[in-house]
């Protein structure tokens, strides 16, 4: 178990990035007991308080059973965990997981038109007029952070206008894990942010109470830099890597 001295200031969420990675790259196994927290403490250089805490959010999150008196076992995250998880799994030590970003661009498209076809049927002409107040703010600017800001805000209404529950925190989770990386993303999402007029074609269709056509406006909206993000993200995955360690 390689795992690191702790050095980060939050020492509870380094505690728990440090036991995710092991866990996500299988080199702990769903069943396996984690060591003690006295153990684990020496190891990371930390106090059991802060292991204590630690173990107590990866149980919030379903990655690991905590039995009172007993072990405290890995779980199959992919089969018990939910999508709260799920900013924590797209960047890890630092680096973007290729396979998650792909799972989030591929749950994007998928999830984006269905939500704007249900948001055209319960929205309406007051959902439209607050739409257009947010793209004239997104065709205000030229700087793709702030387009991105926009375009979320955006898709935060039409998610409101929909009224859907699972919908709702789905979008949060994967808004979540979106945030965090808006600066890194900015040239790969200008074409997307920046095409003022087929969110104004999606928001006709939503004023309008037109599902089919919000839902088909919906998706070339969105899958153009879908495509290219996937595209890019296989291209990525196809390199093979140079680190010294890896060479033959």
């Amino acid at each position: 178990m390689p795992l690191q001295p702790v050095t980060r200031r939050s020492v509870p969420d380094e505690v728990f990035d440090q036991v995710l990675g092991e866990v996500v790259d299988g080199q702990l196994g769903a069943g396996e007991a984690l060591p003690s927290e006295r153990r684990l403490a020496e190891v990371l250089g930390v106090s059991r308080p802060a292991v204590r805490e630690a173990l107590q959010r990866m149980a919030a999150t379903r990655l690991v059973e905590v039995r009172h008196g007993g072990a405290t076992t890995v779980r199959d995250f992919k089969r018990s965990a939910g999508l709260d998880l799920l900013p924590r799994l797209l960047v890890r030590r630092g680096k973007l997981d290729a396979s998650v970003a792909r799972s989030v661009l591929e749950a994007r498209l998928a999830i984006g038109p269905a939500v704007a076809a249900l948001a055209a049927a319960r929205g309406g002409p007051a959902l439209a007029a607050a739409l257009t107040e947010t793209l004239d703010r997104l065709a205000g600017t030229d700087d793709d952070v702030e387009r991105q800001v926009h375009a979320l805000e955006f898709w935060d209404r039409v998610v409101d206008a929909a009224d859907s529950l699972v919908f709702r925190l789905m979008f949060n989770s994967l808004r979540a894990a979106y945030e965090p990386a808006l600066v890194a993303l900015a040239p790969l999402m200008a074409e997307e942010v920046g095409q003022v007029d087929a969110y104004r074609v999606l928001t006709a269709a939503l004023g309008a109470g037109d599902p089919e056509t919000a839902r088909a406006a919906a998706d070339r909206v969105l899958r153009p830099a879908t495509e290219s993000l996937l595209g890019a993200l296989a291209a990525l995955a196809a390199v093979p890597s140079t680190h010294p360690e890896e060479r033959p």
